[in-house]
Parts: C-alpha cells; sequence; structure tokens
C-alpha cells in the first residue's frame, strides 16, 4: 500500500471525499513546493483553507450528519436572531426615556372643581336664570332711580306714577350735599306713645329721642348701618315734603310717607322693648326738634340756639303694627 493510501489524519473535503495527505514540512519550518514540480503553485493546505468556514459550519450545528438545515434556533452566524430583531424593536408610540420594562409617568389628576362649575348641570341652570334675575332687578333699580332724579322727559310724563311707587319712600335720592345753601340745621325725631295697660286703663309715655339713639349707636363706629344713619332721617324728610304747614297730608305720597313713619317709629319701640312690660300700644305721636347749627367763632353770624318743635297729630296703630309687624 503506498504511504499516501493512508487513512489517518486526512482532512474530509465539502463534498465528504478525502482530500490528499498533506506533506510534512520541510527542515527550515517551511512547506515544501507542490509536488507538480512547480515551486509556486498552491498546494493542497492552501486549497482546503480557501473554504469558507461557514460552508464548513453548515453540515451540522453540533457536528452532526451532513447535508442537514440549520435549526432555528442556531440559526445562520451571520444572521442576526429573530429574539435579537424583537428585542430591538420598541412599541411605536413609546417615547419616554424609560425603556425595558419601566413604568410611564401618570399625569396628575385634574383639580376638583369648585363654585357654579362643581354644580350638577339642573342646578348650574338655576343659578345661571337666578343671576340674570338678579341682574335685571339691578339695572331696572338704577334705571327707576335715575328716571326720579332726572328733568322731566317723555318716559317720566308717561310713567312718572310707576317710578314714584318704585322708588318711594324706601330709595329716594336728593341733592341736599350740593345745594347752594347745604342743611345747617340739627333734626331730632322724638315719639311718644299711647298704651292701654294690663288693667285696661291708657298710659301716655314720655317723649323718646330715636335720633339720638342712632347718633349713639354711629358714634365710635367704623361700619354704622344704613338703618342708624339714614332711615330715620330720611323717613321725616319725606313726610316734611308731603305735608303742609297744618300736618295734614298732601296727595297720595303724604299718606304713604305717614304710613312709613308710623310704623318705623312703632317698631322702634318694641325692639327696644319699651313698651312691652307696659301694655298694647294703641296711638303714638311724633314731633321734630330742630336746632341750628352754630357757626364758626370767627363768624360774625348770629344763629338763635332755642330749639323749634314740630309736632304732629296722634295716629292710630293697626294691630300688626302694634304687635310690632307691619301690616
Amino acid at each position: 500500500m503506498d504511504a499516501y493510501d493512508e487513512d489517518s489524519h486526512n482532512r474530509r473535503g465539502p463534498d465528504g471525499s478525502k482530500g490528499a495527505r498533506l506533506p510534512e514540512s520541510g527542515p527550515d519550518g517551511h512547506e515544501p513546493p507542490g509536488t507538480d514540480g512547480e515551486g509556486s503553485g498552491p498546494s493542497v493546505m492552501d486549497a482546503v483553507s480557501d473554504e469558507s468556514p461557514a460552508d464548513d459550519m453548515r453540515g451540522s450545528p453540533a457536528g452532526g450528519a451532513e447535508g442537514t438545515e440549520p435549526s432555528a434556533e442556531s440559526g445562520d452566524a451571520n444572521e442576526p436572531s429573530a429574539m435579537g430583531t424583537h428585542a430591538d424593536e420598541q412599541p411605536a408610540g413609546d417615547t419616554g426615556p424609560a425603556a425595558g420594562g419601566a413604568e410611564a409617568a401618570v399625569a396628575p389628576p385634574a383639580p376638583p372643581r369648585t363654585g357654579v362649575a362643581a354644580l350638577s348641570p339642573r342646578y348650574q341652570v338655576g343659578a345661571a336664570v337666578a343671576l340674570a334675575a338678579v341682574a335685571v332687578a339691578a339695572c331696572v333699580h338704577l334705571g327707576m332711580v335715575f328716571l326720579s332724579l332726572a328733568p322731566a322727559n317723555t318716559v317720566t310724563k308717561q310713567h312718572g306714577k310707576a317710578i314714584e311707587e318704585w322708588v318711594y319712600p324706601e330709595f329716594e335720592q336728593n341733592w341736599k350735599l350740593f345745594a347752594p345753601n347745604p342743611l345747617q340745621q340739627n333734626i331730632a325725631v322724638q315719639v311718644r306713645a299711647e298704651v292701654r295697660t294690663k288693667d285696661g286703663d291708657l298710659r301716655t309715655t314720655g317723649w323718646r329721642d330715636l335720633s339720638a339713639r342712632d347718633g349713639a349707636a354711629i358714634d365710635g363706629n367704623l361700619l354704622p348701618s344704613h338703618t342708624q344713619q339714614n332711615e330715620l332721617r330720611r323717613a321725616w324728610d319725606f313726610l316734611a315734603a308731603t305735608h303742609g304747614t297744618d300736618n295734614r297730608p298732601v296727595g297720595l305720597r303724604g299718606a304713604l310717607s305717614e304710613t312709613y313713619m308710623r310704623r318705623i317709629v312703632t317698631m322702634r319701640l318694641h325692639r327696644e322693648d319699651a313698651i312691652g312690660r307696659q301694655g298694647v300700644v294703641q296711638r303714638v305721636q311724633v314731633r321734630s326738634r330742630t336746632t341750628n347749627v352754630q357757626p364758626p367763632v370767627w363768624s360774625r353770624e348770629r344763629f338763635s340756639s332755642k330749639p323749634v318743635y314740630r309736632v304732629l297729630p296722634w295716629w292710630t296703630v293697626t294691630d300688626d303694627e302694634a304687635a310690632g309687624g307691619v301690616a
């Protein structure tokens, strides 16, 4: 048997055939030239080395039988695996910095609604209607007051009675503060009552200065009420302007001013509990005490300091007014 026929340590080719035996290296460690007599020809080792490593690995993933296809798990070494492909992909809408399972930041909850917005739709409609009604009433009131102070015009001539009924007596306005000759008198409103006692007798109380009580409540009060400042004073001005010199009412407004004043003084008496312990009020009488404001010391003007009284007749009190209410 020829030495080249030995089948030891010979590598197999890609097609399964046995390759030629590799020649031994020369004394100097280099491979001897090819056997075909050409010193520069390629050797068998070169031919084997030129084979692609990938072709040699296709036979079997773990040195198995030749010609079998690679499994899905192993795949080709030069191609990316399916797992790597899916790992590199990210969701289309995920642009946040957290990758690999980090939870996305949760948006803060909306603040709770307050005011009218917190109500249900039905109550919102009710609130809107109420606000609209208040706005309309305010506009009507301002218009009525303006027309009562404006010079005579077509509207006041046609609707003068309706304007007076709306404005007088509670909302009456005047220009006394800006008059050429402002008011220079102090007017105090006083009242006394005729009371039927529990024994059936009639008793007349003394005069009570209601204006002085209002003045005492205003002194030192940073925010005095409108009632303490203007109610009694304006009621007297209204009555004096609608009554003649004989203290009798003139027209319908005169009767209205008289009723208004009677109710005010009666409620004041009940509020102060001046007559509750004595009996039931039958009649009341009102008077004014007018004194002139003294001029400054450097003025040469001279005024009388003697008070002037204006006494009105007795007014019969209704049952509702006698009980502290109004009819």
